[in-house]
């Protein structure tokens, strides 16, 4: 049924993904589909503090989350899975709907945060990937 599975980490709360890797992961297995392993470094926001950073800020960043990312696959995603790994840099729900489309993903599966009364229902970035995704989404609790 699928081919393509994104699965978004955040690796600073890596608990937080817990229950949406169980599920990807199962339906990776289920179906032979590639697990794709996104995580996302975030943008500065505004030109003007990306100036207070060294040039080559952004490239060290990524090159230490892609290691990060590589120890959190190794340590998660079970042998016999076809796994990719990927590491983007830009608005969070922005590069988990980019990466999806680049890798012809079938489905998201993503874990949404606890609710507070301010975000109702979804955290802000899982609500926006299911409003705006091309893609089936499966969000975990």
């Amino acid at each position: 049924m699928y081919t393509h599975i994104l699965l978004p980490v955040d690796l600073e709360d890596a608990a937080s993904s817990s229950q949406a890797l169980e599920a990807a992961v199962s339906h990776a297995q289920a179906t032979g589909a590639t697990l794709h392993v996104l995580t996302v470094v975030p943008d500065f926001g505004m030109s003007v503090v990306g100036s207070f950073f060294p040039d080559d800020f952004a490239e060290k960043a990524l090159a230490e989350t892609a290691k990060h990312l590589h120890a959190y696959v190794s340590a998660n995603v079970p042998d016999g899975v076809s796994v990719q790994q990927v590491v983007a840099h830009g608005r969070i729900y922005n590069e988990i709907i980019s990466t999806a489309d680049s890798v012809k993903a079938d489905l998201i599966v993503m874990s949404a945060h606890r609710p507070d009364v301010s975000d109702y229902l979804l955290g802000p970035n899982a609500a926006r990937v299911a409003r705006h995704a091309n893609q089936s989404v499966l969000i975990v609790r």
